[in-house]
């Protein structure tokens, strides 16, 4: 959605990854997706110890449930990034970086956590979108 001002202000660091600041119109729907793991529609972990894999099946996750509610990639105004203790984290971003690839990058938040609720996911993937109705 081109009416989303995503913004880098001098000041802060540059980084062609991600923007500091989204501005979403008022004539907006926001979308908010769930954290996404690597597992298929069973509720099977993919990929279990590649976290490379992880993020992948994961982003296609979170790539279906932005679909279901009428939302791309390009629409993703912020994104939430959860990594366990240890992973590798060049690997992971590795896997997706392409895919989340934008002239104007949405927000992102990382972290690295002890643990995530699906036994033997090193990734969780959650987004916040918005498109205009």
């Amino acid at each position: 959605m081109s009416s989303i001002q995503r913004i880098r202000p001098e000041g802060l660091v540059s980084s062609p990854a991600f923007s500091h600041v989204a501005i979403v119109p008022p004539n907006a729907t926001t979308i908010y997706v769930g954290g996404q793991n690597s597992v298929d529609s069973d509720g099977s972990l993919v990929g279990e110890g590649d976290v490379g894999v992880q993020a992948a099946r994961a982003l296609t996750n979170a790539k279906t449930a932005l679909a279901s509610a009428g939302a791309t990639l390009r629409d993703v105004v912020q994104w939430t990034v959860l990594f366990v203790d240890g992973a590798d984290l060049a690997a992971g971003y590795g896997a997706i970086a392409s895919e989340l690839a934008a002239e104007e990058p949405p927000l992102v938040t990382a972290a690295f956590v002890s643990r995530l609720g699906v036994p033997g996911a090193l990734v969780e993937i959650s987004a916040v979108a918005a498109v205009e109705r």
